[in-house]
């Protein structure tokens, strides 16, 4: 397989990443550092929605080639079709129903009961469960408690990442029987 093919994956949770880095504007200076420190095999979710299709285009393809180099999977936050299109290896967002996605990786953020039940639906493979910890993504909203978010995790049908505030130290703190893994934009970039 070349490099710039997707990484085959089943969506179980042995095979997955249990460290993801989240991309977006404010870490875009220093990302492909970040990339590259990540462990081998880590997971990557590229935003960066603040640039035009164009210019994303192009940075996708950037993070693609290191991400391929270490061995990362790459997840595109945006439409099944345009991951299909760029060869992401799966697709983040949230979907309204199962779609057809051609054996891409399907994963959804999600707060609280109702997103998980939709997540659920479209058939998530991971949950991006958030936010633990008070963050900058969510200025003002009040972190799950230990109790819900362990609630909430158990109603999810697939991999449950954190996310939200999240360092590794804060993950060993946290971390349960539910719970695969952790998930930053800071902490890592």
């Amino acid at each position: 397989m070349s490099r710039d093919q997707p990484c085959p994956l089943k969506p179980s949770g042995s095979s997955l990443p249990r460290i993801w880095l989240f991309t977006d504007e404010r870490n875009d200076a220093a990302l492909d550092q970040a990339i590259l420190r990540l462990p081998r095999g880590s997971g990557i979710v590229f935003r960066h929605h603040h640039l035009s299709e164009s210019l994303r285009r192009a940075r996708f393809e950037t993070i693609q080639k290191l991400a391929r180099r270490r061995g990362h999977v790459l997840m595109l936050a945006g439409s099944p079709f345009l991951a299909r299109r760029w060869r992401a290896d799966g697709v983040h967002g949230r979907m309204a129903r199962r779609p057809m996605i051609g054996g891409l990786l399907r994963s959804a953020p999600v707060h609280d009961a109702g997103e998980i039940q939709q997540a659920n639906r479209s058939g998530a493979d991971i949950f991006f469960l958030s936010p633990i910890f008070s963050t900058r993504s969510h200025r003002g909203q009040r972190p799950l408690n230990g109790m819900q978010a362990r609630r909430l995790a158990r109603s999810c049908n697939g991999v449950v990442i954190y996310l939200g505030g999240m360092t590794a130290r804060r993950y060993r703190m946290v971390r349960n029987r539910r719970t695969h893994g952790w998930a930053a934009i800071d902490a890592l970039s």
